[in-house]
């Protein structure tokens, strides 16, 4: 026996056993849109960083894969989830029936609510206090929706629609209007640098984010069940305080295990 073939039988067995002890990794193709701060974007070398970005890091550690995250628009994640070209998608994807007759999704682990929020010396606290007030949100959005919806309920004063956030919170920062409506993660996250800001009032929606895969994917299961442990040892709760700046309410998604999603 030469000395080449045994070099080429141990060889082998080498990587048989790293094969049977799991040391060869396989990999978790995840697609993201990566202009969604704080819940992922890229830095300046490229790669990806924030909530989402951490959490499906973190998954595939428990589970133990490799990660690689895919730069979609965000409309291109439902075709790369479909078509399989991805496992799992991120990117604030909210859970609804349409999604699920095609899609699959983990259990939720943020609720999407809107808030309504001011400067601290405006002297609100809830929306009761905003009868007659100036209110406004970003226009087309799902807070200027809600504001139309329940302006007779609240009595709000004049609405003002904005362009962009930034104009947004600047103009109730300054009391050009005494209130705003929108999404609260993008609210707590602009408000870790803006400390004369402050959440007044969280809106339920009803609405989740969650982890899109492809239909009834084989990790499926298991993804979850890694979520399951995340939520229960508190890291997720964890991640919540890192990338928005306060805690995780209790009875929210974040830190409540839920049931898989099923199509209706």
């Amino acid at each position: 026996m030469t000395k080449g073939f045994i070099k080429s039988i141990a060889a082998a067995a080498v990587l048989a056993a790293g094969l049977v002890h799991g040391a060869v990794a396989e990999t978790l193709n995840v697609g993201a849109y990566p202009a969604n701060p704080p819940w992922e974007f890229k830095n300046t070398d490229g790669s990806f960083e924030g909530f989402e970005v951490d959490l499906v890091n973190e998954i595939a550690k428990r589970i133990g894969y490799d990660v690689t995250i895919q730069d979609l628009g965000f409309q291109a994640l439902f075709a790369a989830t479909s078509s399989k070209r991805i496992d799992l998608a991120i990117s604030t994807i909210s859970i609804t029936n349409e999604r699920l007759q095609n899609q699959s999704f983990t259990q939720g682990y943020y609720d999407s609510d809107l808030a309504l929020v001011s400067a601290k010396e405006a002297g609100i606290t809830s929306l009761a206090d905003m009868k007659g007030k100036p209110v406004g949100a970003i226009s087309n959005s799902t807070g200027e929706a809600w504001i139309k919806a329940n302006a007779e309920k609240y009595g709000f004063g004049e609405y003002k629609g904005y362009n962009a956030q930034q104009d947004l919170i600047l103009d109730t920062q300054l009391g050009r209007v005494a209130g705003a409506v929108g999404d609260i993660a993008g609210f707590q996250f602009a408000f870790l640098k803006m400390p004369k800001m402050e959440v007044d009032e969280r809106i339920k929606t009803g609405d989740q984010f969650a982890i899109m895969m492809t239909k009834d994917h084989p990790l499926l299961e298991k993804v979850n069940a890694a979520i399951t442990e995340i939520k229960n040892d508190g890291t997720m709760a964890k991640l919540h305080s890192k990338w928005l700046g306060v805690d995780a309410a209790d009875g929210t998604a974040t830190v409540t295990v839920l049931d898989i999603p099923k199509a209706q």
